[in-house]
């Protein structure tokens, strides 16, 4: 059966999506064209906000209506559970996100006559996910990156959040089979892995990673720097990334690991949510102002260069306008290299729903619009620093906005592109550099979200 699958949401949906294909592949259908020329459409849901979630659910209806065979997966049908055939009656299937692994034996179901078919479950072990770590993708934006998932679930019970209602409770993959799966990938090309989990630090707290007697050349104690650490070692592999972190999670290992693997790059996801301890508190986010600062600080005192970015909430139920100031003037102090800022809007399920949502949405949007603009001046003396310095930089291709560009990232994940000329001579003369490829280039200019530079 040729398939095409949508994915809505963040990197481990788009991962998530990345499996089910490979497993389909193996089971012996075919990636289709484009959605047109496809039997199958397999959406894949989010449910974070509800803006996303209705998106998934009414490109679902409008392939019902088109007549393809249309299942529903992730987070969204978790939420709904079966009530997801009211507002979907023709749906052929929806599995949950630690389900997905069933949708190759759901197909000979649905071959046989079956509709309407529900998996959902609150499995440990995710059905079917990277059983065998040879059933791989090439990686997400091209044969040489690749998200790998290394903890599953999330057991923070932010008060806003509806994750751990929809992923369920944290597991840890065994280290030997993200080891494994990472093995795979460098052979066949990948030189990138981002590894992913909602609080990617907390790996190996609820479930043991390591089996007891697994060598430890590293000698580190905590499981995920030391999962870091044997990473580094893989042939091939030349750069690893990993998404979210938690200021907790900021230890002396993990510095060390920092400083001893060259491959671990230097940039840190570290969202924030508030300046303000109360309205941290209220949040359920587990620390204070302060120790966020220091988690910030001990990165910096290791390497001043070193990027962190972060998300932010305005709005949230309480906030007032001093809760605000308090946030600026963190971000002010942590001086992000990049900040994602996002207007509160209440989740069923969750138990800021259950408070008054007593921001304006007028006032949400003004703070909204002053934290972008603190950011954008920030961002510009961030990189205004980097001007003069040489970047080791991975080849994406051709710049989005500017074909006559090309554009990659260095180790701390900043935006960096370059002139190749009207046809891309520069890369001709220079012997075709590839997407894939590394390549030094000199800052010469600096704007806040992006640098520009030469090749050296």
């Amino acid at each position: 059966m040729r398939f095409h699958i949508h994915t809505y949401g963040c990197q481990m949906n788009v991962r998530d999506s990345e499996a089910v294909e490979a497993l389909l592949v193996a089971a012996g259908h075919v990636k289709a064209a484009d959605e047109a020329d496809a039997e199958l459409i397999i959406i894949n849901s989010c449910t974070v906000r509800q803006k996303a979630e209705e998106k998934a659910v009414g490109k679902a209806g409008n392939m019902i209506a088109a007549g393809k065979i249309t299942g529903l997966m992730g987070c969204a049908v978790k939420r709904m559970g079966a009530d997801v055939f009211k507002r979907l009656p023709k749906l052929d299937f929806a599995v949950g996100p630690r389900r997905f692994g069933l949708i190759p034996h759901l197909l000979n179901r649905i071959a046989a006559g079956e509709k309407g078919i529900l998996e959902v479950g609150d499995d440990e072990v995710p059905t079917g996910m990277d059983a065998h770590p040879d059933v791989q993708r090439g990686g997400t934006s091209g044969m040489f990156q690749s998200y790998v998932t290394v903890l599953l679930g999330c057991d923070n019970r932010c008060s806003y959040c509806i994750v751990p209602e929809v992923r369920g409770h944290e597991y840890s993959r065994p280290a030997k089979e993200v080891i494994a799966e990472v093995k795979c990938l460098a052979a066949r090309g990948v030189k990138e892995v981002c590894l992913l989990g909602q609080s990617v630090l907390r790996y190996g707290i609820r479930n043991k990673a390591w089996e007891p007697g697994e060598p430890n050349a590293s000698g580190l104690t905590e499981a995920f720097p030391r999962l870091l650490w044997e990473l580094n070692q893989i042939p091939g592999i030349e750069r690893i990334r990993f998404t979210s972190a938690h200021p907790k999670g900021c230890t002396d290992e993990l510095v060390r690991v920092y400083r001893e693997c060259p491959k671990v790059c230097r940039h840190l996801h570290l969202p924030v949510q508030s300046g303000s301890d109360r309205v941290l508190a209220e949040m359920g986010r587990h620390y204070t102002r302060a120790e966020y600062l220091a988690a910030v600080k001990k990165l910096r005192d290791f390497d001043p260069e070193f990027a962190v970015t972060t998300d932010v909430i305005v709005g949230y139920p309480g906030e007032t306008e001093a809760d605000f100031e308090e946030t600026r003037t963190l971000m002010e102090e942590a001086g992000f290299d990049n900040s994602f800022v996002f207007k509160y809007s209440p989740r069923p399920g969750t138990r800021s729903a259950a408070l008054t949502d007593d921001v304006t949405t007028a006032e949400k949007e003004r703070r909204d619009q002053v934290l972008l603009a603190d950011q954008e001046s920030r961002g510009q003396r961030r990189n205004e620093a980097l001007v003069g310095t040489v970047r080791e930089v991975l080849v994406e291709g051709p710049s989005k906005r500017n074909p006559k560009r090309w554009s990659g990232r260095d180790s701390g994940n900043r935006i960096i592109v370059w002139d190749v000329g009207e046809n891309g001579e520069w890369v001709k003369e220079t012997g075709d550099l590839a997407i894939g490829d590394f390549v030094s280039l000199k800052i010469t200019e600096a704007h806040p979200q992006i640098l520009i530079g030469v090749p050296v």
